[in-house]
């Protein structure tokens, strides 16, 4: 094993939702991990969409304990990932609700806050970005490990690496990440078609 390799986190299984949610249930603490490793990215990205840079952190928290303690009233489980938008939707509605510094916000904005009780859908807007955007992390956690780091190197990292440093993190030939990021790319595309991408 390389030291690059050493140094990569272990990467953590791909279980559908309804054997996370049913794991999860029997308190299996694997499946615990699986869940947040699996969602930790769309549970962030929410609060950071609504503008609460400085609350994600304490947002996650709220929607992992309410994971944690509402996962069973869950009826659906293929409805995990939905189920986790609107929970944390709902927090960071509270979040603003209870927060002091609406300095950033405009009179409209805090007039499209719920009222304490009432619960509101998300934006269907929203529900539907966000749900692709899950679709697609699902999709790349089905690769090959060698192509999932090659699909984040090429595009989640900033600033982007080169070809010449991405060769030498996976230890191949820079000539052959052209050829071997496309069978990558394809494979993504027909893992996201059965996705219903």
């Amino acid at each position: 094993m390389t030291v690059q390799a050493k140094l990569q986190p272990e990467r953590q299984p791909f279980w559908p939702d309804e054997r996370l949610v049913a794991e999860c249930r029997e308190g299996n603490q694997q499946a615990w991990a699986a869940l947040l490793e699996k969602y930790k990215n769309l549970i962030y990205s929410i609060p950071i969409k609504l503008g609460l840079y400085q609350d994600a952190a304490d947002i996650f928290q709220a929607v992992c304990l309410e994971t944690l303690s509402g996962l069973d009233q869950l009826r659906a489980p293929r409805a995990l990932a939905k189920w986790l938008i609107q929970t944390c939707y709902h927090k960071c509605l509270e979040h603003r609700r209870r927060s002091e510094r609406y300095s950033a916000w405009t009179e409209n904005a805090r007039d499209e806050l719920p009222k304490h009780g009432v619960v509101a859908p998300v934006p269907q807007e929203l529900l539907l970005e966000l749900e692709k955007e899950q679709m697609v992390r699902d999709a790349i956690l089905q690769l090959s490990p060698r192509c999932e780091r090659m699909i984040h190197m090429l595009f989640f990292e900033t600033p982007p690496r080169s070809y010449q440093q991405i060769a030498s993190d996976l230890e191949l030939a820079t000539g052959s990440i052209g050829f071997i990021r496309g069978r990558c790319l394809e494979k993504l595309r027909k893992e996201l078609e059965k996705l219903g991408f």
